[in-house]
């Protein structure tokens, strides 16, 4: 299953947008180094799902459809608050990041209020600029791969040179259990024109921070969005930064609660809410929605939680979801699941992409891929596009 690291510093809401995404209680306090283990659980991103277009009711096997929306599981690990220094072993070091490092992409939060400081402790509101804590993150992850480079430079250097190697080869092996990929690796090499027995530490460093970002890609996650401070930093944020969602993750957990309750109707994502039955709820729970509604709903269009997920797997990663059937003309597997599973895949993958991706039983016997709305085979450069719906053909 993918894999998303919800990490930053401590008392910034991690484990709320952690809970929200996932409906998973870890444990929530103010103070650092609550989360003392790296808590795995499921959330998921949504799409639409086909069902609708094509009027059928579809029966999901690894995803759930609610109201033609399809929700496909995703992997969250909650990586226990960082503090400057952790790759040197402060806090709680270098563990945390390689529990960090296992996912594809990295969702940042921040607090966007600026009432928590470089060290995570509570502080007066607005008085610490959160822009200060993006290159944090970043400079404790670069500084720990350089830790692990540095062991063994100057020694795989020699080795690299005496017996001719592929200098891209080894540095992928050596980062290939954290998920460095070995075309990043080469992309990110080319950004140093020195032949590699001459790179000095500034050199490695640079090489890193392309590789990082090639690898591991970010997304911002500006929580406490809701606060009065927090408007001028969300768009400082946004202004310097790609990939930055406003986000109130106490709203979205409060909101799930609610609609867990039968007392709203939600799904994660809305714009908005709809009270079941006012008569349930106390005028302070009813002025707590109305809060949520107008400072966060109305201002940002949603909490930001769902956004951040979509975002990481369909914007960053560049993922599309792909419908695998058998029986082409219903839309069905063998035991007539309509529209069973819900597979990401990377954008501009094949057919064969696919089948490799169901098994690779199924990838090696592949022979061609039928289009099931189009009722018509397609040809293997065929790329794949978000919601198609394809039965493999094996030999």
């Amino acid at each position: 299953m993918l894999q998303i690291a919800v990490t930053g510093k401590p008392n910034v809401g991690k484990s709320s947008f952690f809970n929200s995404a996932t409906l998973s209680e870890a444990e929530v306090a103010g103070y650092p180094f609550t989360t003392i283990d790296a808590n795995k659980a499921v959330g998921h991103v949504v799409s639409t799902c086909p069902c609708t277009q094509l009027e059928l009711t579809c029966s999901p096997r690894n995803s759930k459809c609610v109201e033609g929306k399809r929700l496909i599981p995703v992997e969250l690990v909650d990586v226990a608050g960082l503090v400057p220094g952790a790759h040197e072993g402060r806090g709680l070091g270098n563990k945390f990041l390689d529990d960090m490092m296992q996912a594809k992409v990295l969702l940042h939060i921040i607090d966007a209020s600026g009432s928590t400081d470089e060290e995570g402790r509570p502080c007066e509101a607005g008085s610490h600029d959160p822009l200060e804590d993006i290159n944090f993150l970043q400079h404790e992850i670069v500084m720990w791969l350089m830790s692990i480079l540095k062991k063994n430079w100057n020694r795989m250097v020699r080795k690299v040179m005496s017996e001719h190697l592929d200098f891209a080869k080894v540095i992928a092996e050596q980062f290939s259990g954290i998920g460095m990929a070995l075309e990043d690796v080469i992309e990110a090499k080319r950004i140093i024109t020195k032949d590699y027995d001459k790179w000095e530490d500034e050199d490695i460093i640079t090489f890193l921070e392309d590789l990082l970002q090639r690898s591991k890609p970010t997304i911002i996650v500006a929580n406490k969005a809701d606060t009065p401070t927090a408007a001028e930093n969300i768009k400082r944020l946004q202004e310097k930064y790609e990939n930055v969602i406003p986000a109130s993750a106490e709203s979205e957990l409060a909101l799930v609660r609610a609609a867990e309750a039968g007392l709203i109707s939600y799904v994660s994502g809305d714009s908005d809410f709809d009270v079941l039955d006012p008569e349930k709820l106390s005028s302070q729970q009813l002025k707590a929605l109305e809060y949520i509604r107008e400072h966060v709903l109305q201002k940002y269009g949603s909490t930001g939680v769902q956004e951040a997920l979509n975002m990481a797997v369909f914007k960053v990663l560049d993922m599309i979801v792909v419908y695998p059937v058998e029986d082409e003309h219903k839309y069905c597997d063998q035991k007539g699941n309509v529209l069973p599973d819900a597979i990401l895949i990377k954008k501009g993958s094949k057919p064969r992409d696919l089948a490799y991706v169901i098994h690779t039983d199924i990838g090696e016997s592949f022979m061609h891929a039928i289009d099931a709305k189009k009722g018509m085979r397609v040809s293997g450069d065929y790329e794949l596009e978000e919601g198609d719906i394809i039965s493999i053909v094996c030999r």
